[in-house]
């Protein structure tokens, strides 16, 4: 009913920093600005718990009674059920006894990034939140699949995703006399029919990327032609191999501008690296899961480029994160979608699922 976005999180921190406390956890806020680290325990092996906490700049569109009551601003990807799933964790570990630390990394930012284009969690892991972890879990909502069902496995879980800025730049004028301009809406037509062919024509066809063009503007009235038009779109990538080779094929698809007689400006903002699920916990978390629910209700992972900053984190530490199912039996919501909501059934068992593979680690780790 809270949200807030990246960076804002103030109330959810802090309220995440009272529970945490209360369970006699050490708590540390302020984290990568605005999260939350606790520890419960002493000493090692240490586990790491990771639950993001941002919301959406989006309007719900919801009527039930625990809507957003922040205009403009809404939970539209599970992340409050993430915060309130490691509590839940948090909760559950604190009745145990088990050698070594559990650490709650509560994460802010996961969808935002800050003005120097770093997101939540290398944030974080500046802040020390990573220092001397032997391995770190995490899961996510995922509302396309059955409540009761979990999908885990090893290798990529996530892509590398980078952003590209560009501008397209001729000469304007009167739209009646386009030979004595350069026409820079001309020209992004060729430069976007060569960025569209940068993953058909110049990558291995076994390669798995996407450059998607997302926004287009230039121009403002119908007898005008303008000085320049802006493109900007996403990339994603599985190897930093691809990326770079992306990135070169970009500034050639945007070289056709001075072919035409323009010019342009590109700048690329490095994201999120791909994220790899650990062999040895993902086989973890999946048994944890199949004793909790069947192995029949244990899915095997579809190839997705979706991006997470959670491979922020799992390239410090041995890491796995697997997706809950947590669908609306007749209702499928999507993410990033004004009317996106969970079959709240789910919480416990993400909770049940994370605090027994975290036990399962230590015990095994610790002696």
């Amino acid at each position: 009913m809270h949200p807030e976005l990246g960076f804002q999180e103030t109330r959810t921190a802090a309220r995440v920093a009272e529970e945490l406390e209360a369970l006699g956890c050490r708590v540390r806020t302020g984290v990568g600005r605005t999260g939350v680290v606790a520890d419960l325990g002493s000493g090692s092996p240490i586990v790491a718990i990771r639950a993001d906490m941002d919301a959406l700049p989006l309007q719900e569109n919801s009527d039930a009674p625990y809507a957003s009551q922040i205009p403009g601003v809404m939970h539209a990807c599970g992340h409050d059920a993430h915060t309130a799933i490691a509590l839940g964790v948090a909760t559950l570990l604190a009745q145990e006894t088990f050698p070594g630390t559990v650490r709650f990394l509560f994460q802010p930012a996961e969808e935002r990034e800050d003005d120097e284009g770093i997101s939540g969690a290398p944030r974080m892991i500046e802040d020390g939140a990573m220092k001397n972890v032997d391995a770190v879990l995490a899961l996510h909502v995922d509302a396309s699949i059955p409540t009761g069902d979990v999908t885990v496995g090893a290798g990529p879980s996530s892509a590398g995703v980078d952003t590209f800025y560009a501008t397209v730049i001729g000469r304007g004028g009167h739209g009646a006399t386009p030979h004595k301009v350069v026409d820079p809406i001309h020209i992004a037509g060729h430069v976007i029919l060569a960025l569209n062919a940068i993953v058909s024509r110049h990558l291995n066809p076994f390669d798995q990327a996407v450059v998607s063009i997302g926004s287009i503007r230039g121009g403002h009235t119908d007898n005008v032609i303008p000085e320049r038009v802006e493109l900007c779109g996403t990339i994603r990538f599985m190897t930093s191999e691809v990326q770079q080779q992306i990135h070169t094929e970009i500034e050639r698809a945007l070289g056709v501008s001075k072919a035409l007689g323009g010019d342009y400006e590109l700048r690329i903002e490095t994201g999120y690296p791909p994220a790899f699920n650990d062999a040895e916990i993902a086989e973890l978390q999946r048994q944890v899961a199949a004793d909790l629910l069947g192995a029949e209700h244990i899915r095997e992972p579809e190839k997705s480029l979706g991006a997470e900053d959670f491979g922020f984190f799992s390239t410090l530490a041995p890491g796995a994160m697997f997706m809950l199912g947590s669908l609306i039996e007749g209702d499928e919501r999507q993410h990033h979608n004004p009317h996106f909501d969970i079959d709240e059934r789910c919480l416990p068992i993400g909770a049940a699922i994370l605090a027994e593979a975290a036990l399962r680690f230590l015990r095994q780790k610790g002696g």
